[in-house]
């Protein structure tokens, strides 16, 4: 019995190797050529397979983008997540997002770039999904900016709105980070000051906003 069971998960360890085998290599190959753009046997001799066993993991490149969107906005709700926990990250928290932020796109610099690229010039059903996670992710930290001061009796409708405002800070600044030259911690500083100004203005207006 125990040497099947150990069969077995080596065999689901295989298959979970080889399926992200496959997601590395088309985020690889996107950054030169767009997700759209690939073609199935591209993606497997990139991930050192034959093209039938793509349809072991995935039915089509469509559920393969789709894939991909999903592994890169997980990064994201792992980071409204720690924010949640981290008291410190809470109270400080338009101070400390700029630092998390450049952090996090270093660190996942190829996941953002996916997103950066495909958000506009993508093919359709890559494009709305990440349009969704996008949504969904202004709706994760509208729960959190509810818990700061000025806002907790605003309407769920006007914190939803502060929280578009962030993402959207959040996505233009993430854009130019994924562009930045490696090595340049003048650029890195000069982008972390910009964040934090351009937040800093946005909570100018939360103690004067009458929410209706």
């Amino acid at each position: 019995m125990t040497s099947d069971d150990g069969a077995g998960q080596t065999r689901q360890e295989q298959k979970e190797r080889t399926r992200q085998a496959i997601l590395d290599a088309a985020l690889e190959l996107s950054q030169d050529h767009g997700f759209g753009q690939l073609s199935l046997r591209q993606v497997t001799r990139q991930a050192g397979i034959v093209p039938t066993a793509f349809y072991r993991h995935f039915a089509s490149m469509d559920e393969l983008g789709l894939a991909l969107v999903e592994q890169s906005f997980n990064t994201l709700r792992r980071m409204i997540r720690d924010a949640q926990r981290d008291p410190q990250v809470f109270v400080s928290i338009i101070d400390s997002a700029a630092d998390v932020l450049v952090r996090v796109v270093k660190d996942n610099k190829a996941h953002f770039a996916f997103v950066a690229r495909e958000r506009f010039s993508g093919q359709g059903v890559v494009r709305q999904a990440i349009r969704h996670e996008l949504d969904l992710f202004v709706s994760d930290l509208a729960v959190v900016l509810a818990r700061l001061p000025n806002i907790e009796n605003w309407s769920s409708e006007d914190v939803h709105m502060v929280s578009s405002l962030f993402v959207r800070n959040m996505v233009s600044n993430a854009e130019q980070i994924v562009e930045m030259p490696e090595n340049r911690p003048d650029l890195e500083e000069q982008i972390k000051d910009g964040a934090r100004r351009q937040m800093r203005l946005i909570v100018l207006g939360f103690a004067n906003w009458k929410s209706t």
